[in-house]
């Protein structure tokens, strides 16, 4: 695992207690070689309308602002 992946798993780490507090969840899947980050939404997070929009607002920004050599988060399904 390198360490760039390391920091990427803690900060979902910190950001999962508030995906869970509203029924969701997410977990890591991937860090591709360009710097994208796939998670999969889970629980409520996995069916709801507003997804998208905690994946880029909440997620990739929190990420971003942390690791500023991520490009994107991407929700992907397994």
């Amino acid at each position: 695992m390198s360490e760039l992946e390391t920091k990427v798993r803690n900060v979902i780490e910190q950001i999962r207690p508030y995906l869970q507090a509203d029924g969701g969840d997410i977990s890591f899947v991937e860090l591709t070689g360009d710097n994208v980050v796939n998670v999969e939404l889970q629980g409520a997070c996995g069916s709801c309308p507003f997804s998208r929009m905690t994946l880029k607002n909440g997620v990739e920004d929190a990420m971003r602002k942390a690791l500023p050599e991520i490009k994107s988060v991407e929700a992907i399904n397994l």
